[in-house]
């Protein structure tokens, strides 16, 4: 599973750039989505990676994001209680850990917004107009998103 979030506004931004980050529901700086890693949105990935942060996320992670951000419609947070009664999972990390295995998708959840909102990071962003390899926070972080999204909680 891929981890995205968008770090860059869209002032001055190629309208099909933009237009894939509406696809990809990335609408406002600091928002996060989980995909599933296929073609398709490995392209849509590839196309927006200087305006995103993305890599691949862990089930422990995913579980703190869903634990502290994940809500549902009408603005109720998501509980281990809400997930047992409306899904086969008893909690929100064992079924963490099935999105992370491909055994799960978080559309299994009803009512769960598919897009996280985040904070922006303690201590603050690298650079945002930098890619990974010059020092920055844009591009392909591979593992290490798991430690931009513990920063961004």
């Amino acid at each position: 599973m891929y981890a995205v979030v968008r770090l860059r506004g869209n002032v001055n931004v190629m309208y099909t750039i933009e237009d894939t980050l509406k696809m990809l529901r990335l609408n406002k700086v600091n928002h996060c989505v989980v995909l599933d890693e296929n073609p398709s949105n490995l392209g849509m990935v590839q196309k927006v990676k200087d305006y995103v942060a993305y890599g691949t996320i862990n089930s422990d992670t995913l579980t703190e994001l869903l634990e502290k951000r994940g809500t549902l419609e009408g603005g109720a947070q998501l509980t281990d209680e809400y997930i047992a009664e409306n899904t086969e999972y008893d909690s929100i990390s064992s079924f963490a850990e099935a999105v992370c295995n491909n055994e799960a998708t978080l559309n299994d959840v009803p009512k769960l917004k598919p897009v996280l909102r985040l904070h922006p990071p303690r201590k603050g962003h690298s650079g945002i107009k930098k890619t990974v390899q010059q020092r920055g926070e844009l591009g392909n972080h591979g593992e290490n998103i798991n430690a931009l999204l513990h920063k961004m909680r």
